[in-house]
């Protein structure tokens, strides 16, 4: 599961601001932010974190329910 929502609002942040800070599309920060990803670079994760101030696991969450997906 990816909190990314969670940590937007947090922030006060909107995706289309994280998406400039970082130097993504917003359709690509749009799927991360949906879950449909299959996959995230490891320089966007840090990149991510680096604006939102957090760490990985901040953005990102297992759990078993949703692995069964």
């Amino acid at each position: 599961m990816v909190k990314l929502d969670d940590l937007l609002h947090e922030r006060r942040m909107t995706l289309t601001e994280l998406a400039e800070r970082v130097g993504l599309t917003l359709a690509n920060l749009s799927i991360l932010k949906t879950g449909k990803a299959k996959a995230i670079r490891f320089s966007t994760l840090e990149a991510i974190c680096r604006e939102l101030e957090c760490q990985p696991g901040d953005l990102l969450q297992y759990g078993e329910d949703i692995a069964a997906k």
